[in-house]
């Protein structure tokens, strides 16, 4: 399935916009670099911290509004920055804790669906607390009624940092199902490109914590699974436009800096 015309304005208005704004609110970082400039110029170096920069807002800013605009056609609900709420139980909260303890230890390997129906069992026993727990990126319902929770990652995880992951999507099936008991539920970590690209992308550093085959998607599994067979390839597109449109004003910005030391 190819984008339309629609979504193609849609997710290329919105690239441009970030950059755009991104534009108008920088600052080049004040730290004063004398061999760094010497060596590559200070407008490279200007360069540089801009896309340092906009590394850090990509998430918010471009890729979930893409995803959007992307799942519009394809699922019945789609929301961003969706709070899934704060209550949890605490048969819950210790069947989470069990889990984890049980990944970490190796005791066994991870499997979603069956962590999944250990949580729904207890999701509605013991006392109901309040829990601070992080709003769901994406959320997406399809037309069976299965509901999709994405946690959006554009940096390369290590390995201590899937655990807490891993403690995300657990707590927000527990706080789903204690709401919905019987619905049909999934949380992923989605990585919007492979950064080892063009090799496979590096699973084996979560081995052991995520279910790699049903807790994971990573570039076009992702951005496929949102707007059908071939949406990545067309996303990458998006982007490589917009970069051409913007790229005389990129340009005459970062000469200003040229002859700065």
């Amino acid at each position: 399935m190819f984008l339309d015309k629609e979504q193609i304005i849609e997710v290329e208005k919105t690239i441009e916009d970030s950059i755009k704004r991104k534009l108008r609110e920088y600052e080049p970082e004040t730290n004063y670099m004398p061999f760094h400039y010497r060596l590559l110029g200070k407008d490279r170096m200007a360069l540089y911290s801009f896309i340092h920069s906009l590394n850090t807002s990509f998430g918010t800013s471009i890729f979930e509004p893409a995803a959007e605009i992307l799942s519009r056609k394809n699922f019945v609900e789609v929301h961003k920055q969706y709070r899934v709420g704060n209550l949890i139980s605490t048969h819950a909260q210790a069947e989470i804790q069990k889990i984890i303890d049980e990944l970490a230890s190796g005791q066994r390997n991870p499997n979603k669906f069956e962590e999944i129906e250990r949580i729904r069992k207890v999701a509605k026993s013991g006392k109901l607390v309040k829990t601070k727990v992080v709003k769901v990126d994406i959320l997406l319902k399809d037309k069976d009624g299965m509901v999709h929770m994405f946690d959006l990652k554009t940096v390369k995880p290590n390995i201590s940092e899937f655990k807490t992951y891993k403690r995300t999507l657990l707590e927000w099936i527990a706080i789903y199902l204690q709401r919905e008991p019987d619905a049909k539920v999934n949380s992923y970590i989605a990585i919007p490109y492979n950064p080892y690209y063009p090799g496979p992308y590096e699973r084996w550093t979560i081995k052991g914590m995520i279910d790699i085959n049903n807790e994971l998607k990573v570039a076009e599994e992702f951005w496929d699974f949102l707007g059908g067979d071939r949406t990545y390839e067309e996303l990458l597109k998006c982007f490589e436009r917009v970069g051409i449109k913007l790229r005389p004003e990129l340009d005459e910005y970062f000469s200003r800096f040229k002859d700065q030391l």
